[in-house]
C-alpha cells in the first residue's frame, strides 16, 4: 500500500491473502448445490473470473444463472473472452472485462455488442497479452504481487494493461515488464467431472484453470457429472483441482453450451450462428432479444437446453465423443 492506505495497482497484499486464506472453511465437506444457491454466493462488484478458453468449457450455467438474478457491475476476467462476454455487457451484469481478445470467435469475427458497449462508454475493455493474462494469475496463486515477463514491451497492448510497470532487472539491468496479480473473488470453473467435494479433473488442455483455482478467494466449480471420491482416487494423476479451493459444486449436464467441453460435447455451431445473425444489423436489440429468450423465460436449465433444441444437443455430443472412436 502507499502512503495514504491505497492499494497500488489493486493488488491485494499477502498477509491479507495469507489471513483470507486461513479463515476459509476447507473441510472436506458436501459442497453440492443448485445453480441457484451457487449463485448467491456472487455479489455485486465482485471480480469473477471464468474457466476455460474462448469456446471450451465456458461456464455458461453459471453465467446463465448470475444474469438470471440480476447481478450487476462485475469486473470479469479470462484468458480469452467469447459470446459470455457480449451477455455479461449487454445484461449489465458487467461493464468491466479484463482479457487477451473479445471476439465471438474466428468465425463470425470481432464481437459487434462488444464494440457497441466499448465504443459508446458503457463498458471497458481491458486488454492485455494472453502471456500476461497467464502470469498475472499465477503470480495471484503464488501470492506474490507480480511476475516479471518481456511480452507486450514495444506493443500498443502495453497502452491498454492497466496497472503494468516497467523495471530495471538488477541482474541483467535488462527492462522488464511487471504484471500484477489477479486474486479474483471468485472463480467459476467448468469441468468434465469431479467428486461431491470438488476434487476435479479435467480432460485436455487445463488452460489457466488450475491457477486461478488457486488465485481465488471463492470457487464455484459446474461438472458434467459428480462420481464418487472412490471413482476420483483411482486415477488421481487426473485430477487437477483440489477440494480445498472449492466452495460450491454443481452437477450441470451440457453445462458449458452452446460451447464445447472436451470429449463429451463439440461447440453448437448452429446456435452460434443463429446468435451472430441476432447481433448483426442492431447488437443492442438482439443481444436484448437473445437474453430474453434463451435466458429469462425458460424456467431452468433444462427448459434452456429445450430452447436451443434436441437436434442440436444430439450433435454436439457426437462430435465431441467422436474423439474417443478407433
Amino acid at each position: 500500500m502507499d502512503s495514504t492506505g491505497e492499494r497500488r495497482g489493486g493488488v491485494t497484499p499477502y498477509l491479507e491473502l495469507r489471513a483470507a486464506t486461513r479463515d476459509r472453511d476447507r473441510s472436506l465437506r458436501d459442497k453440492v448445490m443448485s445453480l441457484e444457491e451457487a449463485a448467491k454466493l456472487v455479489s455485486d462488484g465482485e471480480h469473477v473470473s471464468l474457466g476455460g478458453c474462448t469456446a471450451s468449457r465456458t461456464p455458461f450455467a453459471m453465467i446463465w444463472a448470475l444474469i438470471r438474478r440480476g447481478v450487476k457491475d462485475l469486473a470479469v476476467s479470462r484468458s480469452i473472452i467469447s459470446t459470455e462476454g457480449d451477455l455479461l455487457f449487454a445484461s449489465g451484469a458487467s461493464r468491466h472485462i479484463m482479457t487477451s481478445w473479445f471476439s465471438q470467435g474466428i468465425v463470425w469475427g470481432v464481437s459487434k455488442v462488444m464494440r457497441a458497449h466499448t465504443e459508446s462508454g458503457r463498458a471497458r475493455f481491458e486488454e492485455w497479452s494472453h502471456m500476461a493474462m497467464g502470469l498475472r494469475y499465477k503470480a495471484g496463486a503464488m501470492g506474490v504481487p507480480f511476475m516479471p515477463m518481456r511480452s507486450m514491451l514495444g506493443s500498443g497492448v502495453l497502452d491498454r494493461a492497466e496497472g503494468a510497470r516497467t523495471m530495471e532487472c538488477p541482474f541483467t539491468g535488462e527492462t522488464l515488464l511487471l504484471v500484477p496479480a489477479l486474486n479474483p473473488d471468485v472463480a467459476l470453473i467448468h469441468v468434465q467431472r469431479c467428486d461431491a467435494y470438488g476434487n476435479a479433473q479435467l480432460d485436455g488442455l487445463t488452460f489457466m484453470d488450475v491457477d486461478m483455482a488457486m488465485a481465488a478467494k471463492r470457487v464455484i466449480l459446474t461438472t458434467e457429472r459428480i462420481v464418487s471420491n472412490e471413482q476420483i482416487r483411482r486415477a488421481p494423476d487426473q485430477t487437477k483441482i483440489g477440494f480445498f479451493t472449492v466452495d460450491a459444486v454443481v452437477e450441470v449436464p451440457f453445462g458449458s453450451a452452446p460451447h464445447e467441453c472436451y470429449g463429451i460435447y463439440e461447440p453448437f455451431y448452429g446456435h452460434m450462428d443463429l446468435y451472430a445473425a441476432m447481433t448483426a444489423k442492431d447488437p443492442d436489440a438482439g443481444a436484448k432479444a437473445y437474453l430474453e429468450r434463451f435466458y429469462h423465460e425458460p424456467k431452468n436449465w433444462a427448459a434452456y437446453l429445450e430452447r436451443i433444441g434436441m437436434a442440436e444437443l444430439l450433435d454436439a455430443r457426437r462430435r465431441g465423443s467422436s474423439i474417443y472412436d478407433d
